[in-house]
């Protein structure tokens, strides 16, 4: 249990980091993040919701408890990072612009994954006592 416990944290808490780094330009309307967003042509008026949102969903995952509403964030972090890393190759942009958005998805789906070790591992002491 500790060492699910202990690589679930390390996951979640580098997702939670680089969703939070994210969510920051994006609520202050950030010149680099209104730049990025009119290069990929999406609506300047969307980066303060995306950044809340992001804000939100790093909160509900750090919390405990939650557990389907954890499922609605692991979904909407994927969308997020999948949308971001199509949207850039999309653009054509060179690789050097997209791969931290390949390695949010990677630690969104290690925690993800992690996330479901420690459920079932939780239902499974509660069984045998």
């Amino acid at each position: 249990m500790k060492k699910v416990q202990s690589i679930y944290w390390i996951f979640t808490g580098l997702l939670a980091v680089l969703m939070l780094v994210g969510s920051v330009p994006d609520i202050a309307k950030a010149d680099a993040a209104v730049d990025l967003f009119n290069h990929l042509g999406y609506p300047e008026y969307l980066l303060p919701f995306l950044g809340v949102a992001k804000i939100l969903g790093v909160i509900v995952l750090l919390l405990p408890g939650f557990t389907r509403l954890k499922e609605w964030v692991y979904a909407g972090f994927v969308f997020d990072l999948a949308g971001a890393t199509y949207s850039t190759i999309a653009v054509g942009d060179p690789f050097s612009s997209w791969w931290i958005t390949v390695v949010g998805l990677i630690l969104a789906a290690g925690s993800y994954v992690y996330h479901h070790k420690r459920l079932q591992s939780k239902t499974a002491g509660t069984a045998s006592t």
